[in-house]
């Protein structure tokens, strides 16, 4: 039914018995997962975004995926990640643990197997936490 409404959106059935029905999950289901995921790491500041999104973003209206660009072919999902860090933090560890927490959340949350996850870090964040 969702489909009929947003026929853009891409689903992925993860789940067939033909005795109780399919689950399926979209494409912006994974992204959010992925989102989620690497803002709960400690020296990420946000996510980044392309121009459009930043006025979303300041106009009230939420976009969970927003820096998050999700592929998902024969049940393997790749990953491009586009983050904001914060100042004084390493780059490297805080990109690894991102790649991490990411690859082991869509895995337990949908049973999709991860390939890859890409990290772009887009900018660093100046502010001084208090």
């Amino acid at each position: 039914m969702a489909e009929a409404k947003n026929p853009k959106r891409n689903t992925y059935t993860i789940y067939d018995d033909e005795g109780i029905g399919t689950v399926q999950i979209a494409d912006e289901v994974v992204a959010i997962i992925a989102g989620l995921a690497a803002t709960e790491v400690e020296g990420v500041a946000s996510m980044a975004g392309n121009i459009t999104n930043e006025l979303v973003g300041k106009l009230g209206m939420k976009n969970l995926s927003r820096g998050v660009k999700v592929d998902v072919l024969d049940g393997v999902v790749c990953v491009d990640l586009a983050l904001n860090i914060k100042y004084g933090y390493e780059i490297p560890k805080t990109s690894q643990t991102v790649q991490e927490k990411v690859k082991s959340a869509i895995e337990n949350m949908t049973g999709l197997e991860v390939s890859d996850v890409n990290v772009a870090i887009a900018g660093v964040d100046m502010e001084q936490s208090k």
